[in-house]
């Protein structure tokens, strides 16, 4: 029932929102729109990063949008996480995954805004960029959208409703997107593509690794990890939606792990975390203490010295078919552009 009650206040905002357009604010330059039903885990940052370098590759001078969810300390107005060539932020006020994206993505400034319309007139006027890439965007519906792409599943199909469950929305509300980004094989593709009615869906894959080291380097173990696992066990460290997710990849890749620690998403380490997690990887052994890098931003250098040496596993989306994917996504900014012309003539 509880999960009955949300869907329809849900779907009720967005189609008020549908009969109401001019209630959305526009911005001057494109919006592309990268988004999900569920509620964490959903591997959007990587897209969003993948969707960046795109666009950059093709000429474009893309800014980041964000909300910056789960924060500590929410200044009022708009943060600059990342001029594009300066981290400026800390990560209490820009949160971890603005951050996470301000350092692997250079040269592309990371702006952090409850309202992400001023965040994006502040990136063009600063920053002169030629697209806004919404993270998190699907269901901010008072920013007008030009291209909104939808990340989903298919474990996401067989999901419940908040509180329930760990959707947003219906799946219903997928009809909404221009297209979709399934993570996964062609056979997923086809399966989301088809239950959620949405004719234009592509394939992510995701790559990991190899390891890298965010603390000193006393044993020498950078060289190694670029050869494979080490022959001792490792400890894993995750405070993510899935966790299992990021365990998976790390036995994927042919490592052992001795430990697993688990906090809540977005969780704020602590001293007494890190002596915790300190004192696990000793008992089980382990030569080195491996995170995401969504929890190396949550991280205090001050609180990560070595011994043992802490690692972080890289993720990394690619959209495919690449040329295919990258020519309808430059018909869909050529044609927010026209429109934006005709607006103003």
């Amino acid at each position: 029932m509880l999960g009955g009650v949300y869907g329809r206040a849900t779907a009720l905002r967005r189609a008020w929102y549908g009969r109401h357009p001019d209630r959305a604010r526009v911005l001057d330059r494109p919006v592309l729109s990268i988004g999900n039903l569920v509620v964490g885990g959903s591997g959007k940052t990587p897209v969003v990063a993948a969707l960046a370098r795109l666009l950059t590759a093709a000429g474009e001078r893309p800014a980041v949008l964000s909300r910056g969810y789960g924060r500590r300390d929410a200044p009022d107005g708009v943060v600059v996480v990342s001029d594009g060539e300066r981290v400026l932020a800390p990560p209490e006020q820009s949160g971890d995954e603005p951050t996470m994206l301000a350092y692997t993505l250079p040269g592309v400034p990371v702006l952090v805004a409850r309202e992400r319309y001023l965040a994006g007139r502040l990136a063009e006027r600063r920053f002169a960029c030629t697209v806004h890439l919404l993270d998190d965007g699907f269901q901010h519906l008072p920013l007008a959208r030009d291209v909104d792409l939808l990340v989903v599943s298919a474990a996401d199909l067989e999901d419940r409703l908040l509180p329930l469950g760990r959707l947003r929305e219906p799946l219903e509300a997928a009809r909404a997107a221009d297209g979709l980004l399934v993570p996964g094989s062609e056979a997923d593709v086809e399966s989301v593509a088809g239950r959620t009615g949405v004719e234009t869906a592509f394939r992510v894959t995701v790559s990991y690794g190899p390891l890298r080291l965010i603390t000193d380097d006393p044993q020498g173990l950078a060289a190694h990890l670029q050869s494979g696992p080490l022959s001792r066990p490792v400890l894993g460290v995750a405070g993510i939606a899935r966790p299992e997710r990021f365990f998976g990849a790390l036995r994927a890749l042919g490592w052992t792990i001795g430990c697993e620690l688990v906090f809540r998403d977005h969780h704020w380490f602590t001293p007494r975390d890190i002596s915790r997690i300190e004192q696990a990887a000793f008992s089980a052994g382990a030569t080195l203490i491996v995170t995401t890098e969504k929890d190396a931003a949550r991280l205090s250098p001050a609180l990560v010295v070595a011994p043992p040496a802490w690692a972080v596993l890289p993720i990394e989306a690619v959209v495919e078919p690449a040329d295919q994917f990258a020519s309808w996504l430059a018909g869909r900014l050529a044609a927010a552009r026209r429109r934006r012309i005709e607006a103003a003539a």
